[in-house]
């Protein structure tokens, strides 16, 4: 959503937000919680069914913490340029997020304090770490790597365009977080599909369409976007590549995935990645404007969670 300078940097009168939507708003937790099916999904595609009970209730505790957290270190990492990029930005068109169900960077907004939301990053990271640690020690260590990614992509908004790099490497070590916790011996060829199959949805599902939406934010605060420093025709060529990667390395995990994956799984995998990818990134093709890459960034989000659906449904009805 697009705000004026008035109405972002919280003036007098400013309408009084509920303090927990605003900490959920830090965390972006309506996103967060899309998020938090990649681990799950991965996990059930490479067992092929259903862990324990106990792990179960510990990953989802873990996981939500984990995205919580991370999250939160965005804006908090980001304040100042987020103020920056709030105090510049005119009243345009605005394209629905579903990152923006709450209110966007409370903290560089001034609603929230700064120490109030480290306190937050804090809890959670806590909470992950614990969890984390308990289903496999060495996921703890791929949070606090993720962590320590996601702070470097931050760091980087006015220095490359290849930020997009660790971006990529933050969200596929979720997937990843997700067969350790459930093996600590998966197959080094499954981990590879994997790895690549959701980097892949993450460059061009999430961060490059992102970035074609928010150009002109980006332009007036001399970020080094893959827009900014490539233009909009090899964004989209680049966008069109890893989309196609990802909808191709979602089919084709199946082969690598646990013996109760029934064949529902590669059939629904081709229809959701033409309805949720394929599909809204031809619309960016043919016309690429914030609109269409915001759809697509939309569109995209509902990946983890679709494929979640889908692989449950594969496990309980093998074909």
């Amino acid at each position: 959503m697009n705000h004026t300078t008035s109405e972002t940097l919280q003036p007098e009168g400013f309408a009084p937000v509920a303090s927990w939507k605003l900490f959920l708003g830090l965390s972006r937790t309506p996103h967060g919680v899309l998020d938090l099916a990649t681990p799950c999904m991965a996990a059930l595609l490479w067992l092929g069914h259903f862990p324990p009970t106990s792990v179960v209730v510990v990953g989802l505790i873990t996981a939500f913490a984990g995205y919580t957290a991370v999250y939160a270190l965005n804006d908090l990492v980001d304040y100042r340029v987020d103020q920056e990029r709030l105090s510049l930005r005119e009243r345009t068109e605005a394209h629905f997020d579903v990152d923006e169900f709450m209110m966007r960077h409370p903290v560089a907004q001034g609603a929230l304090p700064f120490a109030s939301g480290l306190t937050w990053f804090a809890f959670w990271s806590v909470v992950a770490l614990v969890g984390a640690w308990w289903l496999n020690p060495f996921c703890a260590l791929l949070f606090a790597a993720s962590a320590g990614m996601e702070a470097i992509y931050c760091k980087l908004l006015r220095v490359t365009h290849l930020k997009i790099v660790p971006s990529a490497i933050v969200k596929a070590s979720g997937g990843l977080a997700g067969v350790l916790a459930v093996d600590p011996s998966p197959s080094l060829g499954f981990v590879a599909v994997l790895t690549l199959w959701l980097a892949a949805w993450e460059v061009g599902g999430q961060n490059i369409a992102n970035d074609i939406a928010d150009l002109d934010d980006d332009s007036r605060v001399a970020a080094k976007t893959t827009p900014t420093v490539k233009g909009i025709p090899e964004s989209v060529f680049r966008l069109l590549c890893a989309v196609g990667m990802s909808a191709f390395g979602g089919v084709a995990i199946y082969w690598l995935a646990g013996q109760g994956v029934g064949w529902l799984y590669p059939i629904g995998a081709a229809l959701l990645g033409w309805k949720f990818l394929v599909g809204p990134a031809r619309e960016v093709y043919r016309n690429p404007t914030p609109g269409t890459a915001a759809k697509l960034f939309n569109q995209a989000s509902y990946v983890p969670v679709t494929f979640l659906a889908l692989v449950v449904v594969s496990i309980l009805l093998p074909v």
